[in-house]
């Protein structure tokens, strides 16, 4: 591959990609102060059925765990979950979803909803669920 061919770089797309991406999505979300990262977990926990883990948590969110503490961290001080101690391993913190975060994620859905429809966009239907069955290819593999 040439210098001249640096646009059609898979690294520098995909890297383009996430930055439209996280634009839209801030543009969507700005009136609800709320990032990227606290909605991948607060969508992971909403979706759970019982409370779990904070690694299993990061996990489903494809997050580090250190990342996720933090960012788990202001998402506690705003209400939106609860953390604990497991009784049985007190090693092990607990989280549940809040009423108030809860309440919040299905205010906020719709908005991440349309940033998601921006994003794709330009694409038709058969190319959306291409690029996707691609990228979750891609992620699986990692």
């Amino acid at each position: 591959m040439t210098h001249s061919d640096f646009s059609a770089m898979p690294g520098h797309l995909i890297r383009r990609a996430h930055q439209i991406a996280v634009a839209q999505f801030m543009e969507a979300t700005r009136a609800h102060d709320v990032t990227p990262l606290q909605y991948a977990l607060l969508a992971a926990l909403a979706q759970s059925p019982d409370d779990v883990d904070q690694v299993t948590l990061a996990q489903r969110a494809a997050l580090d765990t250190s990342t996720a503490a933090s960012t788990l961290d202001r998402m506690e001080a705003k209400g939106w979950i609860e953390r604990s101690i497991d009784p049985e391993d007190r090693r092990r913190r607990v989280l549940h979803i809040t009423r108030a975060g809860s309440g919040f994620f299905k205010r906020i859905s719709g908005d991440v909803a349309g940033a998601q429809e921006s994003i794709l966009a330009p694409l038709s239907k058969t190319e959306r669920e291409t690029l996707c069955a691609l990228l979750q290819k891609m992620n699986s593999a990692a």
